[in-house]
């Protein structure tokens, strides 16, 4: 693939594309996570300040936190160590935590006063928009803040209120990870783009059938996929526009059926294992272990994947549904600034350099998503290993695709956090018979009112 046509592909479907993020943007989209912990940093030189910032003569400390595994942490450790080489007069303390915890510990911070001065968000970010405890970041931009480089669509995704809240730190597009060797082992052809769901259902069983006791053709991600289900069937998750939430619940009783009758003809794997082996922790993952073959992931995740398994594994477009695929290229997850903040020049630099420095870019890599400015994307693009190859023509088909049959992205609905585990819930009750699927689909559009109502 050229890097032209690359850079053209991505730019003109940002342009096009709703300035917004689907529910891929929370923990599970931007990384997985199997320990969490804390790294202190101080680097005190004579390097002059990056672009937009000066040093003051005076020290100032950030604490910045994020979500991620151990892999992410040594990576963001060795940017922020390469930001104070460069901005001498900040010293960062960089904490992290697994996806499953990290917004339990970012709330409670906030609770308390004491939240970080730059925190990472993915498409919940409305909801902390709403709490009025984000940094307007307006009063930086052309100063600490350069985003003169940064696609218009993701400057506008993280405008809310009129304000600039939040600043994306890379880019993806969610599909099917696959893992190959498992499908030569079984004798069934890798799918490829523009299968269905009934391919997707057939294709589980008949992995499950080849394979034996123990082997499965897929993870359960009735949650993770559910907005592409209703994007997939004209409808969506939140109606922005008129505040309300965008489909019924006759809307969303076929999906929660699909994925009931996979699972008895025995291609979905055991809720059991499901809760024990979730997918989205890849040390726990069973795709890794190459029990499972397939599951729903953001693009960005294939790197990390990729790195903790033999097996060969790849990307291909989720099945179509009536109106296409319903997936578009999005932001993936990015930085926030606590309102409370006593160091928000600082934090903004911080910022601008995450996704401006090339020498960020290099060490950040495509694990956050592609960067959100076209010479970052150019120059990872150029250096791309095999892995990060697939992973740019993953995302530029999904680019190419989208051109003919474009998606309006949403934010997350107010009160996801709250909504992710009552769907979470919900899928469990059916999952170990607790509830058939009628009255589990009724309680939880139930829940998803009164929570969305609390919230909005």
């Amino acid at each position: 693939m050229k890097k032209s046509m690359l850079a053209l592909t991505l730019t003109a479907l940002m342009t096009v594309m709703a300035a917004c993020s689907g529910t891929s943007g929370g923990p599970a989209a931007g990384g997985e996570s199997t320990k969490s912990g804390s790294s202190n940093q101080g680097v005190t030189n004579t390097t002059q300040p990056a672009e937009g910032g000066e040093a003051s003569g005076e020290q100032v400390e950030l604490r910045v936190m994020w979500w991620g595994d151990q892999a992410r942490a040594d990576r963001t450790n060795e940017a922020l160590k390469i930001f104070m080489e460069k901005n001498p007069d900040i010293k960062v303390i960089g904490e992290f935590a697994p996806s499953s915890g990290y917004f339990d510990k970012l709330n409670t911070q906030l609770a308390s006063g004491t939240a970080p001065d730059v925190f990472f968000l993915g498409g919940n970010v409305v909801d902390y928009a709403k709490k009025g405890v984000l940094l307007d970041l307006s009063l930086y931009i052309d100063k600490e803040l350069n985003l003169k480089d940064m696609d218009k669509a993701m400057i506008e995704y993280g405008t809310l209120d009129g304000k600039l809240q939040h600043i994306s730190a890379g880019a993806n597009a969610r599909g099917i990870l696959i893992n190959t060797t498992m499908f030569e082992k079984a004798g069934i052809p890798v799918p490829q783009d523009g299968w269905t769901w009934d391919d997707y259902a057939a294709i589980s069983k008949q992995i499950s059938e080849k394979l034996g006791k123990g082997f499965y053709g897929t993870y359960n991600f009735t949650v993770d996929g559910f907005d592409i289900f209703l994007k997939q069937n004209s409808k969506q998750l939140y109606d922005m526009a008129n505040n309300q939430l965008g489909f019924a619940e006759a809307d969303i009783r076929p999906w929660f059926d699909y994925w009931q009758q996979t699972s008895e003809a025995g291609g979905v794997v055991t809720p059991e294992l499901q809760v024990s082996n979730p997918p989205t922790d890849t040390g726990k993952s069973l795709l890794i272990t190459g029990k499972v073959a397939m599951t729903l992931a953001a693009s960005n995740q294939l790197t990390a994947m990729q790195g903790l398994t033999q097996d060969k594994l790849t990307l291909v477009q989720v099945p179509r549904g009536p109106k296409g695929t319903g997936v578009v290229f999005e932001s993936s997850q990015g930085m926030s600034g606590y309102a409370k903040t006593e160091h928000p020049a600082e934090a903004a630099r911080l910022m601008s350099f995450w996704i401006n420095d090339p020498d960020a870019a290099k060490i950040l890599g495509n694990d956050r998503g592609v960067p959100v400015t076209a010479a970052n994307r150019t120059l990872l693009e150029g250096e791309a290993n095999e892995v990060d190859s697939l992973i740019y023509d993953y995302t530029s088909r999904v680019s190419k695709q989208a051109e003919t049959e474009p998606f309006a992205v949403s934010y997350n609905l107010p009160g996801f956090s709250e909504f992710s585990k009552l769907a979470e819930t919900t899928v469990q009750e059916i999952g170990f018979g607790r509830k058939k699927v009628e009255q589990a689909v009724t309680d939880f559009y139930g829940g998803t009112v009164k929570i969305f109502d609390s919230n909005k």
